[in-house]
């Protein structure tokens, strides 16, 4: 990712109303490693339930707003972020909702899926497995979970912004 700060985030945010804008925490970004994120998420410290993802699309920086679902997934079971597919205990997965842009989020429309409850996907997929003689090189398996948590998250955020039909 490429570095940004915090006005070019305010500005790239897409879903969010002027209210919604004031009332964003933003993180602190100086100790942010830039290179070693696909993008940059984090939770709002002052609204529980509110994340935020930032990300370039090209040469456009996009910015969505999400609700996490107040209650957590019930323990002693596991579930898959859809972004990184990191497969996790349950409760560090959350489903999050994302109002929809024009008409659509006039009317109240969203789109969920399941997260890292710490939006923390960019630091997940560097974890290295434990050797084996089967998996690829990790730079390799780095770039290929880059890729793959890019392109899914370019998809989410055509569905908030109502540019597909799914």
């Amino acid at each position: 990712m490429r570095p940004t700060t915090p006005d070019m985030i305010s500005q790239s945010m897409v879903n969010m109303t002027e209210a919604d804008l004031r009332l964003m925490t933003l993180p602190g970004l100086h100790e942010t490693v830039w290179d070693e994120r696909e993008f940059l998420g984090w939770r709002d410290v002052h609204h529980s339930t509110k994340g935020y993802l930032v990300f370039w699309a090209g040469d456009e920086l996009l910015g969505l707003m999400v609700r996490a679902a107040q209650s957590p997934m019930p323990a002693g079971q596991s579930a898959i972020c859809a972004l990184c597919h990191t497969q996790q205990p349950a409760p560090q997965v959350s489903l999050f909702t994302a109002p929809k842009t024009g008409d659509e989020g006039i009317r109240g429309n969203t789109v969920g899926t399941y997260l890292c409850a710490d939006l923390a996907c960019s630091l997940l997929i560097r974890i290295q497995p434990a050797e084996s003689e089967n998996l690829p090189r990790p730079e390799r398996l780095v770039r290929k979970k880059s890729l793959g948590l890019r392109d899914r998250l370019e998809n989410f955020s055509r569905r908030v912004r109502c540019l597909d039909a799914a």
